[in-house]
């Protein structure tokens, strides 16, 4: 086996989203979601961490192209939800409420079909500067 290397792409997106259930009425949604909850969204300024795992390529060097990588999830994540509300504006979320835990994982979903199936794939989304998840597709 050889020898495994981890690379990371950074990028950024801002989108507004509410935490709701529409089987609960206001009163149960804002004390689950608190101001999440509010009718009116809010918004994020979210970093988005994409960790590849794998052998470098022994001709170029790379796990995996960062030019490449970057236009991948320009592709399949910025152009899809950068400034978009994701409860109203994306068929992602119009079922599936928008946590920063969902948000991770459909990222993921989006771009799994696009890196080497022999190579991990992890994503970190942050959606304060205190407040992030991971999900890699398994357990953590």
């Amino acid at each position: 086996m050889g020898k495994k290397v981890a690379v990371f792409r950074k990028e950024h997106f801002n989108a507004a989203h509410r935490l709701h259930n529409p089987d609960w009425d206001d009163a149960q949604n804002f004390a689950v979601f608190g101001k999440c909850s509010y009718p009116n969204y809010h918004g994020h300024n979210y970093d988005l961490v994409v960790k590849v795992v794998g052998e470098p390529n022994p001709v170029t060097g790379f796990v995996i192209d960062m030019k490449v990588l970057s236009d991948i999830i320009t592709r399949e994540v910025l152009n899809r939800f950068d400034h978009r509300n994701l409860n109203l504006d994306t068929k992602e979320f119009r079922s599936v409420n928008p946590t920063a835990e969902n948000i991770a994982i459909v990222i993921y979903e989006l771009l799994r079909p696009h890196i080497d199936p022999a190579q991990k794939l992890m994503v970190r989304l942050y959606e304060t500067e205190r407040n992030f998840v991971e999900y890699n597709g398994s357990e953590i």
